[in-house]
C-alpha cells in the first residue's frame, strides 16, 4: 500500500516511536511525588517544553488534551461564553460542532477567508471568531495575522484550529496574534489520544472534564505519559517541506483532473484534485484497489464519504461530489507520487470514457 492519507493522520514517526516506548517502560504517575512519578513528571515538562518551543510560546500555556478535537471544544467551550460565535465556512467538523449556532464567514473560491465580510460581522456585541490555520481538506491556509488584528481591533477573540499546520509548515503562535490555538499529535507523525491547546492569556480553569486538578485544573484525567513524549518528540523535528513532491504530483495529472485552490498558499502537501462526473467515492475505491490510499475530504465521518461542504462553501458545487485529497505524508518519495500518477492516469482515462 502507497499511503497518500497524512491529512487523516500520518505515519508514526521513528522519534515518537522511541519516545512512546521509553516513556511507556519509565511507568509511574506524573501525580505522584514519589521517585517514579518524578520522573514520569519530567518526561511530560519536557515533552510540553518542546511543544512550546515549536510553536513559540510559554510552556505555562499549554494544556494537554487529548486530541485537537477536545482542544478545539475546550477552546469554545472556555472562551465562547457571553460572546457571538463567527466561524469560518470551511472549518473541521470538531469545531463546527462545538459552535453550534454560530454565523458563518463566508470564503472566496479559493477558501479563503473574506476579511471584508469579518469585519463587517465583527461590528457589533464581542465575538469569538474561529479560523483555522489551514485547511484539511483543500491545504488553504487562512490570513490569521490579519484576522487577529481585526479581532483586536473590534474586542473580539480569535481561536485557531492549527491541527494540519505543525510539521508541514512553520507555525509561530506568538507572531500569528491568535488568544488560542489547537494541535493534534498524529497530525505531526505522534500517536492519536494525544492534541494541546495554547492559550495567550491563561484565565482561570473552564475544564470540560473535571478531575484531579491536572493540568492546572483545566482537564481532569492521568496524563497519557507514552502519548505525550511522542507528541514532545516530533516538536523537536524540523517540518517537512514536500512542496517538490506536490508540485511533481500536480503537474503529472492528466487534463481532465482540476486542483482545487491551486493558486492559494497552501500546506505543502496538500492536494484537492477532482475529477468532473466521477464520484470522490469510485475514485477512492478504484485508487485503493490499486494500492494507493487517499481519501474524499475529511476522514472524520465515521468511514463514509460524503459530498464536501468545504467544496460547496467555496462556491464549486459541481466539483463537491468528485473532488478526492492527496496528502503526502512525512516518509512519501518521488516514487510514490510517479506510482499515483500512473494509477491516476489509468483510472481517468477508464472512468471518463465510460462516464461519455
Amino acid at each position: 500500500m502507497i499511503y497518500l492519507d497524512a491529512n487523516a493522520t500520518e505515519p508514526l514517526h521513528p522519534a515518537a516511536e522511541a519516545a512512546l516506548l521509553a516513556a511507556a517502560r519509565t511507568g509511574g504517575n506524573p501525580s505522584s511525588i514519589h521517585s517514579a512519578g518524578r520522573a514520569a513528571r519530567r518526561i511530560l515538562e519536557d515533552a510540553r517544553a518542546a511543544v512550546a518551543t515549536r510553536l513559540n510560546s510559554g510552556t505555562a500555556q499549554i494544556i494537554l488534551t487529548s486530541g485537537g478535537t477536545e482542544a478545539d471544544a475546550l477552546a469554545i467551550h472556555a472562551l465562547g461564553q457571553g460572546r457571538r460565535l463567527l466561524v469560518g465556512a470551511t472549518e473541521h467538523d470538531a469545531v463546527r460542532a462545538a459552535a453550534k449556532g454560530a454565523e458563518i464567514l463566508p470564503v472566496d473560491r479559493n477558501g479563503v477567508a473574506d476579511l471584508a465580510a469579518l469585519s463587517r460581522l465583527l461590528d457589533g456585541p464581542p465575538a469569538l471568531v474561529c479560523l483555522m490555520l489551514a485547511n484539511n481538506e483543500t491545504g488553504t491556509l487562512q490570513p490569521v495575522e490579519q484576522a487577529a488584528i481585526l479581532c483586536r481591533q473590534h474586542g473580539a477573540i480569535l481561536f485557531v484550529d492549527a491541527a494540519q499546520a505543525p510539521g508541514r509548515i512553520e507555525v509561530d503562535f506568538t507572531h500569528i496574534g491568535a488568544h488560542a490555538m489547537a494541535i493534534s499529535g498524529h497530525k505531526l507523525g505522534a500517536v492519536p489520544g494525544i492534541g494541546a491547546l495554547i492559550l495567550q492569556a491563561v484565565p482561570a480553569p473552564t475544564p470540560l472534564i473535571a478531575g484531579g486538578g491536572q493540568e492546572r485544573g483545566w482537564r481532569g484525567g492521568t496524563h497519557a505519559l507514552p502519548a505525550i513524549a511522542a507528541l514532545g518528540a516530533v516538536c523537536l523535528l524540523p517540518p517537512s517541506d514536500l512542496t517538490p513532491l506536490r508540485n511533481r504530483l500536480e503537474a503529472g495529472l492528466p487534463d481532465t483532473a482540476i486542483v482545487v485552490a491551486r493558486d492559494a498558499a497552501r500546506l505543502p502537501n496538500t492536494s484537492c484534485i477532482a475529477l468532473p462526473g466521477i464520484s470522490a467515492q469510485t475514485q477512492v475505491m478504484t485508487l485503493d484497489l490499486k494500492g494507493i490510499a487517499v481519501s474524499a475530504g475529511a476522514a472524520c465521518s465515521s468511514g463514509k464519504v460524503t459530498r464536501s461542504y468545504v467544496l460547496d462553501a467555496m462556491g464549486l458545487p459541481d466539483l463537491a461530489p468528485c473532488a478526492i485529497r492527496v496528502s503526502l505524508p512525512w516518509n512519501a518519495t518521488e516514487g510514490d507520487v510517479d506510482a499515483f500518477l500512473a494509477a491516476y492516469a489509468d483510472m481517468a482515462a477508464r472512468l471518463c470514457r465510460g462516464a461519455a
